[in-house]
């Protein structure tokens, strides 16, 4: 694959960047993609390894080997076909995918692996450039209908798979635009929204449908987000159905229960995420200003995740006087010991773009209470965040006596995760649940994908849990061949 000695020739090219002091200065993306040279030099370094372990790593299995030979040959359209036979949104996850292929590359053994992802949003760009992504209806209806709950990246892939099918495809979306954390929960500067709406343009050619601001079920619980002005039960869609996925996200955040937690300026993330990016579409999606403003403020971030690091982003972006982020679990090697974790993921610290325009990072920190004003104008209002440094030991943690502290907090943003789908979705089908609250569904076999209840089906983070887009992709894709054959077999 590639060239032969191009590993040994040629290092990794990363991407362009928009230098720190010019980009918080908007919300738009600030990576660039590598120029058509830049992406065969890289494309080159790939080393027909034998065995794929890349291709292995990824959810998708994508076909990665190929489509690097492709762009180190300047096959520029065989690359996206290639691309596109197992990602159907290549464009999505070459932005906020955290490349498990990169960790597995076998080049990353010893050097820097190849730049998969890089590669990969250079052969998707081009194909939105060349008009390559075009619509691939149906020669024929197979007269079944099929609902889905939820536009995120699980339903939107399940959506143009069963289309594709001949399949009547209607998807329920509780808010005012399709794509769900894709679009409401990441920010512009990560994946620019446009590239969603291409996709949504392309489905409704294919004949997917979206019944927008529509909640299914009973309202959902305080944290999680909804514009919807019309109700579905759940019986009226199965009634008007041949089948219902069920592909929303597990939504249900994770709180935290101290002393102090009713005080003004504490906020669930996706309150401030979902806030700004509404605000920076205010001229397309009618989104009002953010009532949650950072600017001149302290703010803390607490959970060291990808949602942590998209509220430190923000608050950058509006201009706070400091952003500190904590983590209760204790800091990652800076690198992992490749000997032990080669090809799988490994534990180590990351730093991303939104941490390296500023912020304060501490490790092995739990929140004992949150401090308000006492008197005066602010009174009700939080001011401080008063914290226990741990010592972690044999897999338990303890606090450390002494070590307590206070860091100033005008806005605390809670990102400690997602614990389960919405529970009145779930009790509205009356499907069964697992140990962590998801919807009951295995896998492969006959049942796959299948809940407990007749004609529903469940697929990504309903199903799995809190997770990556490439694997909400994946369920998504599996879950629509396995009722593709459920509707056209009965099994």
């Amino acid at each position: 694959m590639g060239k032969i000695t191009g590993f040994l020739e040629f290092e990794r090219q990363h991407e362009p960047h928009e230098p720190v002091e010019t980009r918080l200065l908007h919300y738009q993306e600030f990576i660039g993609p590598l120029d058509d040279a830049a992406a065969r030099t890289q494309g080159a370094r790939c080393m027909d390894c034998g065995v794929p372990f890349c291709n292995q790593a990824c959810p998708l299995n994508n076909l990665i080997p190929d489509w690097n030979d492709l762009v180190y040959q300047d096959r520029w359209r065989a690359a996206f076909d290639t691309l596109q036979a197992t990602n159907n949104f290549p464009e999505f996850t070459s932005r906020i995918c955290p490349a498990p292929c990169e960790a597995a590359c076998t080049l990353g053994i010893d050097d820097e692996p190849v730049g998969i992802k890089s590669i990969e949003r250079a052969i998707s760009d081009k194909g939105m450039e060349q008009g390559w992504i075009v619509p691939q209806p149906a020669r024929r209806l197979s007269g079944k209908r099929v609902a889905i709950v939820g536009s995120g990246p699980a339903g939107l892939a399940a959506a143009q798979q069963l289309a594709r099918a001949g399949h009547t495809v209607t998807v329920y979306e509780k808010n005012a635009a399709a794509g769900g954390l894709l679009r409401y929960g990441i920010p512009d500067f990560k994946l620019d929204k446009r590239l969603i709406d291409t996709r949504l343009a392309q489905l409704e050619a294919e004949g997917v449908r979206f019944r927008l601001n529509t909640l299914i079920g009973d309202a959902p619980p305080p944290g999680i987000h909804s514009d919807a002005h019309t109700v579905l039960s759940a019986d009226a869609l199965l009634q008007a159905h041949d089948a219902v996925i069920l592909a929303g996200g597990a939504e249900t955040p994770r709180d935290l229960d101290i002393p102090g937690r009713d005080l003004a300026g504490i906020h669930f993330a996706l309150e401030y995420l979902i806030a700004q990016n509404k605000a920076v579409h205010a001229g397309r999606m009618d989104g009002p200003a953010n009532p949650i403003d950072a600017r001149g403020r302290h703010v803390v971030v607490i959970g060291g995740g990808d949602t942590g690091s998209d509220c430190v982003g923000t608050a950058n972006r509006q201009g706070a006087a400091s952003v500190t982020q904590i983590e209760l679990l204790p800091r990652p090697p800076l690198q992992e010991n490749k000997a032990l974790t080669w090809p799988y993921w490994p534990l180590r610290l990351r730093t991303s773009s939104s941490h390296e325009e500023g912020c304060q990072r501490d490790w092995a920190i739990a929140s004992q209470a949150f401090i308000g004003h006492a008197d005066g104008p602010l009174r009700g209002r939080l001011k401080a965040l008063r914290c226990v440094r741990l010592d972690w030991r044999d897999g338990g943690m303890q606090a450390v006596a002494g070590s307590e502290f206070e860091l100033p907090a005008d806005l605390v943003f809670l990102a400690m995760g997602f614990t389960q789908p919405a529970a009145a979705l779930l009790d509205g089908f009356a499907v069964a649940r697992d140990a962590r609250g998801n919807v009951a569904a295995a896998t492969s076999g006959n049942g796959a994908y299948a809940s407990s209840r007749a004609k529903v089906f469940a697929a990504g983070d309903m199903r799995r849990g809190q997770s990556l887009v490439v694997w909400a992709m994946r369920e998504g894709r599996q879950c629509a061949q396995a009722v593709d054959r459920f509707l056209r077999v009965g099994a």
